[in-house]
């Protein structure tokens, strides 16, 4: 009779197969049933079309996965040698990467498709958030260029005022030369003023129409529902989100405030002086080179601010690429470790059930070969090596002296230090195959 714990062990393998078989359908099923939401998310065509190919390929893989699985659980616990556990682990892994590649990434994509595409949809909104605030700096830049302008326009008028009221420049009241001069300078800054202010209008309101496509995508985010049409509608407001984002990159006026600066200095016309003598015409001249300098001091510093503002690197333009729940899995895997986790567990959760069959067998197989052969065979083959006893004493075999012959035959080969062959040649000889059937039974009885 068998060693208790060796029985245990049989009787236990036994009685888990069933359940082993359930296991593995019911594994395959899950995958078959995960692998057909996530072919569905990638498939595009006519529903009944897109309906067909995904059951097909599903059942596919699911009788894929349980007849892979079946045969390891089936063969490998039962190889012994070195090379057959090294052959099928090989074919182990090679099924395994095959089944990760067929089925593993749709069950995460049906795990986590919706919220890997919503994840892709958040980061894209953050990318255009950041592009609209750039362009709404980079177009407000040049407002920082206006109270520095408006000094400017408030010292012309102000001297034009003084000079004419009281001559405090040319020492003669009235509105003459100069006071035209500072005039003109005045009325230029007033106008830069003018469209510095306008375009600040402009910005506001384009910078407002921007702010509410980024709400509307945020919420389309957030919304409950299916992914795929909120995506649809993500997309269209991407578009226009980003003609807003380049309207208001044509909007600055810089370019414009520096061809200004260079009309001031460049295209600085000076009146003639108008003093109805010449030591007033003298002192006029020298007013208006003074203004000139004056001009072109503000010039070269606002064509310097102007170019500051230029050199700014401009916003680049960005485009929505929308992905489908399996593409957006695969991007963001890192971010889904559970989901996928979960999704190759059901593809090779078998295999840890296989290595338990595995090590069970091994462990049988190790406490068998420390017991006497009279104690590894069951209650059947004693009945029928009893049998076989009656049947060659009842023809006159002489058991023990064959049993003798076949020990001297076997102390022989063990002295001459050679190990017995399998031996695949079939003999024809008669005689000798009568003797190979005595031996095989004596081995038997012993």
């Amino acid at each position: 009779m068998a060693l208790g714990p060796t029985q245990r062990l049989k009787d236990g393998i036994a009685t888990v197969e069933t359940m082993t078989r359930f296991a593995l359908a019911v594994l395959a099923l899950a995958s078959g049933v995960y692998t057909y939401l996530g072919v569905r998310s990638i498939l595009d065509g006519s529903p009944t079309g897109v309906f067909f190919a995904a059951i097909i390929y599903s059942v596919s893989v699911s009788v894929g996965i349980y007849a892979f699985w079946s045969y390891m659980a089936r063969f490998y616990p039962h190889i012994t040698s070195r090379t057959g556990k090294t052959a099928m682990l090989f074919v182990m892994a090679a099924g395994a990467a095959m089944i990760l590649a067929m089925s593993s990434w749709l069950n995460a994509a049906a795990l986590a498709g919706s919220a890997a595409v919503e994840q892709h949809l958040s980061e894209t909104v953050e990318g255009y958030a950041a592009d609209l605030d750039r362009a709404h700096q980079n177009a407000l830049a040049v407002q920082s260029l206006l109270p520095d302008i408006q000094r400017a326009s408030e010292r012309f008028t102000q001297l034009a005022a003084v000079e004419r009221q009281s001559g405090s420049l040319t020492g003669t009241t009235g509105s003459g030369s100069v006071v035209q001069l500072l005039s003109q300078m005045s009325g230029q800054m007033k106008s830069l003023e003018a469209n510095i202010n306008g375009s600040r209008e402009q910005v506001s309101e384009l910078f407002e129409q921007g702010q509410k496509r980024l709400e509307t995508m945020r919420s389309l985010i957030s919304a409950p529902g299916l992914i795929a049409p909120r995506a649809d509608q993500f997309s269209t407001e991407a578009v226009a989100l980003t003609g807003v984002i380049s309207s208001l990159a044509q909007t600055s006026i810089a370019p414009s405030i520096r061809r200004a600066a260079d009309d001031l200095s460049l295209g600085f016309i000076a009146p003639v002086a108008d003093g109805s003598d010449a030591n007033l015409v003298n002192r006029q001249d020298q007013v208006m080179a003074t203004v000139r300098t004056s001009v072109a001091a503000q010039s070269k510093a606002l064509a310097k601010a102007a170019d500051e503002i230029l050199a700014r690197a401009p916003v680049g333009e960005r485009r929505f690429v929308p992905l489908s729940s399996a593409e957006a899995v695969l991007h963001y895997a890192q971010d889904f470790i559970p989901a996928w986790a979960g999704a190759i567990s059901i593809d090779l959760l078998p295999g840890v059930m296989v290595f338990i069959l595995a090590v069970a067998h091994a462990s049988i197989r190790r406490q068998e070969e420390k017991l006497p052969y009279a104690e590894r065979i069951s209650a059947a083959e004693l009945m029928r090596a009893l049998e076989i006893q009656r049947a060659l004493s009842a023809n006159g075999v002489d058991l023990e002296a064959a049993i003798a012959r076949a020990e001297g035959e076997e102390k022989k080969v063990e002295s001459e230090g050679t190990a017995e062959e399998p031996n695949n040649i079939t003999n024809l000889d008669p005689r000798s195959r009568g003797r190979d059937r005595e031996r095989d039974r004596l081995h038997d009885d012993r």
